[in-house]
């Protein structure tokens, strides 16, 4: 992987750096990122802020000029873009140690929306500034780089698996995706709240929202989890991956 970093953009060669094609039935990919960004490094060279963020508000808009990257400190936010159709597409989640702002380095503008789903508060990264801090720190330009590689990886996997899954396994494998999310800040994998709603869970893995209610229920009937409104409990992770592994299906609901 070659990276190349200058005040104007930020360039990559990928050939090598996403994963290969997910076979069907094969295992549950594993989407939680293997590098984040160290901060205090950061914070030694630069003033950073911090920003905070109620529920429902926007961290950045779409069209609004891009300035800086942000790293998620506390809380979960969504990303999400409009359709043709003018019908909100939601494009992912963001929690703890995650960045944002990626997808839009390179360009003038944000390429898309971002909206906190809880309290939260965000460190702002601002680009340029970092971009000169690592051109004269070899550690932090990798560290970045390992980044957003894994940022890439995690994205193509998920497209993949989202694609050969039939749209109720797609719920099982988002739910094992949150726990692997949650064990890596040291929370539990079996026991969390998802802070979003079942109409954007559905707009993420691009189903209909009876799809998602009626997926969770049949994975409480098969004993995998249980499910109190927005409080999920993992039963049987293994058979839940057993079932994700077994969905793959050209066939979308």
């Amino acid at each position: 992987m070659q990276l190349s970093l200058t005040n104007a953009s930020l360039t990559m060669d990928t050939t090598h750096a996403v994963a290969d094609v997910v076979p069907r039935h094969a295992p549950l990919p594993d989407f939680v990122p293997a590098s984040s960004l160290d901060i205090e490094p950061l914070r030694g060279q630069l003033a950073l802020a911090r920003r905070k963020l109620k529920p429902g508000e926007y961290l950045y808009r779409s069209g609004q000029p891009f300035n800086s990257l942000y790293l998620v400190h506390v809380g979960f936010l969504k990303t999400c873009e409009l359709s043709r159709d003018g019908r909100e597409q939601v494009t992912g989640f963001r929690m703890r140690g995650e960045l944002l702002g990626v997808e839009s380095i390179g360009l003038d503008a944000y390429s898309c929306d971002v909206v906190s789903l809880d309290d939260a508060e965000v460190w702002c990264l601002p680009y340029a500034p970092v971009l000169g801090v690592c051109r004269g720190d070899a550690a932090m330009q990798a560290r970045l780089a390992a980044t957003l590689a894994d940022e890439i990886r995690r994205n193509r996997s998920w497209m993949l698996t989202i694609g050969t899954l039939a749209a109720e396994h797609r719920v099982a494998a988002f739910l094992l995706d949150f726990a692997a999310r949650h064990a890596r800040l040291g929370f539990s994998s079996s026991h969390f709240i998802l802070r979003m709603g079942r109409a954007d869970i559905a707009s993420y893995l691009a189903i209909q929202h009876e799809t998602v209610t009626r997926a969770l229920t049949r994975l409480a009937q098969r004993g995998l989890i249980s499910v109190m409104r927005k409080e999920i409990k993992l039963l049987d992770i293994p058979g839940l991956r057993a079932y994700v592994g077994g969905g793959a299906t050209a066939t979308v609901h």
